[in-house]
């Protein structure tokens, strides 16, 4: 199996794999500490929207999407910062409009033939050279700029009103979480796909968070656990011939069930002994 190694594309998507591992690990770790679950996934939803846009007017799939979709997480931002206890449908109209969007300019355009599998489902295995200098200098901005604001998003994700007390800018830093959010998203959407993003963004800092025991070193668990998710799924789909995106989730599948086990097990033991 390891002769795959010989060939510059399987590389390449080894490499783009541990790249978007890195973002992956990283605002994984502040989506589900800060409960952004469902927010971050009416973002990878509404994306969709950019894609169409992208095919109708024959924009770069990178520039379309990107814009479109910052622009619906900045809505999102604004409407549920300040009214949460609407947020929930707010962001399940916008997902569902996202989509439409995307739907209808997919209709629309022209002697359509792109393969929308690529995107639903990822296509790490095309992955070209501006792919993995938009991924590393992506990669390196949030690496800076999470450890910049390291100790705010901290105390931000932990105790919102202390926060505030501290003088920590929490709607701004909102806003910028949830724009690195929408850009993370974008771009690990040409390694899982559309469909199963969110998975690849939870499983891994979910994992790690029963291990960790501070922020830094649960991004740095989540990092590690998705590189090694995204290697394994990579293995399996040259293996089995299977949809690399597919592949991928279903290795970080096995790893949270298998983890969840080894927690039971644990607990268990801990109840039996002495």
């Amino acid at each position: 199996m390891l002769e795959i190694l010989q060939f510059d594309f399987f590389r390449h998507a080894l490499i783009v794999g541990f790249l978007a591992s890195i973002l992956c690990g990283v605002i994984g770790t502040l989506v589900v500490i800060n409960r952004l679950v469902f927010l971050s996934g009416g973002i990878a939803h509404a994306a969709y929207g950019g894609i169409g846009l992208s095919i109708f007017f024959g924009i770069p799939f990178l520039a379309g999407t990107l814009g479109f979709t910052l622009a619906t997480a900045l809505v999102m931002a604004a409407i549920t910062f300040h009214a949460k206890h609407r947020s929930d449908t707010v962001i399940g109209v916008i997902w569902a409009v996202g989509m439409a969007l995307g739907v209808l300019f997919v209709d629309l355009t022209p002697g359509y033939h792109v393969d929308l599998m690529s995107y639903l489902f990822g296509s790490i295995l095309t992955v070209t050279r501006i792919d993995l200098f938009v991924l590393t200098g992506t990669s390196l901005f949030v690496i800076l700029s999470v450890g910049y604001f390291y100790h705010d998003l901290s105390s931000m994700a932990f105790d919102e009103e202390f926060a505030r007390l501290r003088g920590v800018p929490v709607g701004g830093l909102y806003v910028f979480l949830v724009c690195m959010i929408a850009v993370a998203v974008v771009l690990i959407i040409r390694v899982v796909g559309l469909i199963l993003v969110m998975a690849l963004m939870t499983i891994p800092p979910f994992i790690a968070e029963g291990y960790a025991a501070s922020l830094r070193s649960m991004m740095i668990l989540a990092v590690a656990l998705s590189a090694l998710f995204t290697g394994a799924g990579l293995f399996l789909a040259f293996a089995f011939n299977l949809t690399s995106g597919a592949a991928i989730i279903l290795a970080a599948a096995a790893g949270f069930f298998l983890s969840l086990g080894l927690k039971r097990l644990s607990l268990r033991w801990k109840k039996n002994s002495p």
